[in-house]
């Protein structure tokens, strides 16, 4: 009778030592996925942030482009206008 109870004794105490692995695999299993899933959210907060500035210098450059446009047109039509009146000033 002894023997079979130090059996079942042995038998627990290895069972409890396999949940205890289980449990501590687990947990660290748990402590990755959790560090995992903060670098993502890291990852996608710098992605939008650089889509953001790109999508600004971008646009900043487009806006310059125009400003460049309508000032060289504003410079030639003063210009037309400015000869036009002086011709018929002299005239």
């Amino acid at each position: 009778m002894t023997g079979i109870l130090v059996g079942v004794a042995s038998g627990d105490l290895r069972m409890h030592e396999t949940l205890d692995s289980f449990e501590v695999a687990f947990e660290h299993e748990a402590a990755l996925e959790r560090r995992r899933r903060a670098q993502l959210r890291q990852r996608a907060v710098e992605r939008s942030q650089a889509r953001r500035i790109h999508t600004t210098h971008k646009r900043g450059n487009v806006s310059f482009g125009v400003l460049l446009v309508a000032l060289a047109f504003t410079v030639i039509v003063v210009t037309v206008i400015m000869f036009e009146t002086l011709a018929w000033l002299m005239a």
